[in-house]
């Protein structure tokens, strides 16, 4: 047995290392909550969750008053019953941001655990599907930035051999949005991806009209462009064009994944660990995604992303948003636009202790 003795919660604020907009928000700063679990064997796993600007106090406080006590005496090989425990805790406020904010700290520790234990990186034990996946880029196609500095960034992340990169829509009139990516396309060529993310911000007759808008370009997916429970205009839209229909990162739980995949309205699956609550329930949902033959392209988190998206047959890409440089020692490894996922047991994340307690919330 590896009974979990001390459970450790932090929370950190990390100042994004550029402006990012979109067509809803301004990401403000990354609330960043740490959980540490150590076991009676010595072993320690470090997790963490995030939110954008707000509520990562609460996510804290629900981890300290409810969760880690929960977790002291538990077998921490048993993570799918640990998991499940957990979530029946907090059924209350289940499903939702929070309460999967929470969970998902405590699910990467214990995967992070499971790995040091077994002496494998994550993306092998996870499965081992693949040993690199291509790159593309987000940091660049910020709403705010004029269509001159799309176009810059863009040729910048060609040449730099990254496979693509998405810039945000949701301008006043389609024409701009048309305008700067029509300029992004003619700059790049007609063999480089371009993504749109519209960040939930369309009505779906807006959707609709916009997206045939963008066919022409050769779009290589439509992110986000309803609100996450519109399950139904998701699907009235994903008939309604040639571009693939992406969703995934404002989902909460693994059974809307379910609804939207046996709907047919998910042309590309976009889970995030931390919102839907962990590797545990990730896994699920990316074995579920290669059920119905979609492909899996993670939202954020690339640190951790890099090595689940390699962990499975449908991974398809990695995001780059750089997010942990100011706490962590060791960026990623991408060579030839595709990221390599770190070869050392557990997450593969090496934490800066002391940069993490310089930014520690008290």
């Amino acid at each position: 047995m590896t009974t979990i003795t001390k459970v450790d919660t932090r929370l950190v604020n990390i100042e994004p290392e550029a402006l990012r907009t979109d067509a809803t928000q301004t990401f403000i700063r990354q609330e960043t909550i740490l959980v540490t679990v150590e076991t009676d064997d010595g072993l320690r796993g470090t997790g963490y969750s995030y939110t954008i600007g707000t509520g990562g106090s609460s996510v804290l406080a629900l981890l300290r008053d409810h969760l880690a006590p929960t977790l002291i005496g538990s077998d921490a090989r048993d993570i799918e019953a640990i998991w499940a425990k957990s979530l029946a805790s907090t059924r209350a406020t289940a499903f939702g941001a929070l309460t999967s904010l929470a969970l998902a700290a405590v699910d990467t520790a214990l995967w992070d655990l499971r790995c040091l234990r077994a002496e494998e990186p994550l993306w092998r034990l996870a499965g081992g599907a693949h040993d690199r996946l291509p790159v593309y880029d987000t940091e660049g196609g910020w709403l705010h930035l004029t269509t001159e500095e799309l176009v810059a960034n863009a040729v910048k992340s060609r040449a730099s051999g990254l496979r693509g990169a998405k810039f945000k829509v949701g301008k006043p009139t389609a024409g701009e949005d048309v305008e700067r990516l029509a300029a992004v396309r003619e700059a790049v060529g007609p063999d480089w991806e371009i993504m749109v993310d519209a960040n939930q911000s369309m009505t779906g007759a807006e959707a609709i009209r916009r997206a045939r808008t963008y066919e022409s370009l050769d779009i290589a997916w439509f992110e986000e462009p309803l609100p996450a429970e519109d399950v139904a205009g998701h699907l009235r839209l994903a008939r309604s064009t040639t571009v693939p229909v992406a969703v995934g990162e404002s989902i909460y739980s693994v059974g809307h994944f379910a609804e939207y995949l046996a709907a047919g309205a998910a042309g590309i699956v976009q889970a995030d660990v931390a919102r839907v609550g962990g590797i545990t329930p990730w896994l699920k949902v990316a074995h579920a995604a290669e059920a119905f033959n979609v492909k899996v392209a993670p939202h954020f988190l690339m640190e951790l992303h890099a090595s689940l998206a390699c962990a499975v047959p449908a991974g398809m890409y990695v995001e780059h948003i750089p997010q942990l440089g100011s706490i962590t020692r060791n960026p990623l490894h991408i060579e030839d636009g595709c990221v390599i996922p770190p070869k050392a047991p557990g997450l593969g994340i090496e934490w800066d202790e002391d940069a993490i307690a310089n930014l520690r919330v008290a």
